[in-house]
């Protein structure tokens, strides 16, 4: 019998730590679908192919609409309904092209998950690292996600790259142009359809 419960001891261990060492959800979704970007920005295809499809993987990775309602800011209360739908299109384009110049300076390099931190039920910090498949001798990059779970989705709200959150970098950068130009977010949408035109020239 002692010998029985040893083994049962030794099996309930081995099952438990596997269970603790698990991925958690939000650790899985970041995973697979980053790796997803990666296999798709390192494609062989026709260049405006693997656009359309990067753009459809971040539509369905981020909640673009929630990050641009952040990074306006208080300016969206004061403005017009057509000030704000044209700046939400130009933002989408914007962030698709921004996330796509930051993912392909990583191309050929593969994602590690180094685990998680809930900030609150649903609110997930995913921590990983890029880390060149090659042994090349760098500090790995250290790209953190925040994931929220919506009604059992889940989507990125944010991105840091080496300790900088993208959205609120651009909140605040947003913010300090405004206050620059009178706040008119006409001439935000200008500014942001001109940045957008130079990520896709590097890009292509």
């Amino acid at each position: 019998m002692s010998k029985l419960l040893a083994l049962v001891t030794i099996a309930f261990a081995l099952v438990t730590g596997s269970v603790a060492q698990a991925a958690t959800p939000a650790e899985s979704f970041v995973a697979t679908n980053i790796d997803k970007g990666l296999q798709i920005l390192n494609g062989k295809g026709p260049s405006a192919q693997r656009n359309a499809q990067f753009q459809s993987f971040l539509e369905n990775l981020t909640d673009i609409p929630r990050i641009a309602r952040f990074t306006l800011g208080n300016a969206r209360r004061a403005a017009s309904d057509s000030d704000v739908a044209s700046f939400d299109a130009a933002f989408k384009s914007y962030a698709q092209a921004v996330y796509q110049s930051r993912l392909a300076q990583y191309t050929g390099q593969t994602l590690k998950v180094t685990g998680s931190t809930e900030r609150a039920p649903g609110d997930t910090i995913v921590k990983t690292a890029l880390v060149d498949p090659q042994g090349a001798e760098q500090q790995p990059l250290e790209v953190d996600f925040r994931v929220l779970s919506d009604k059992g989705r889940m989507v990125v709200i944010d991105v840091s790259i080496a300790g900088v959150w993208l959205a609120i970098e651009e909140r605040d950068q947003f913010s300090a142009f405004l206050s620059q130009h009178n706040g008119s977010i006409p001439a935000l949408v200008t500014h942001l359809n001109q940045l957008t035109a130079q990520l896709r020239a590097k890009i292509q």
